[in-house]
């Protein structure tokens, strides 16, 4: 599985992020351009994950890995993100709500 760190997120440009938090947690506060899509109905709309290479964040980067591997196995070109959204807030990187 690849992964990648806050940082190294907060320096990609062009590639689309995932948060698969849930509805609360997402609007509590997340990574700009981030598009919600909770793990608990990932599967209802897998339609709507980009054709591309895209990252996935959670919370602490548990729930991001789990649904990298189960979309790796089905094709998807996904990257874990490490330490989570929780992480991107500790290193004192924007957020939006």
């Amino acid at each position: 599985m690849k992964s990648i760190t806050v940082q190294e997120l907060r320096e990609r440009t062009g590639v689309p992020l995932i948060d698969v938090r849930e509805v609360d947690e997402f609007a509590a506060g997340h990574v700009p351009g981030a598009v919600n899509l909770p793990m608990s109905s990932i599967g209802d709309h897998l339609d709507e994950l980009p054709d591309e290479a895209f990252d996935v964040i959670c919370q602490a980067g548990g729930r991001s890995a789990r649904v990298v591997q189960a979309l790796e196995a089905r094709g998807y070109d996904a990257t874990n993100v490490e330490g989570g959204t929780g992480e991107w807030i500790a290193a004192g990187l924007p957020v939006e709500k």
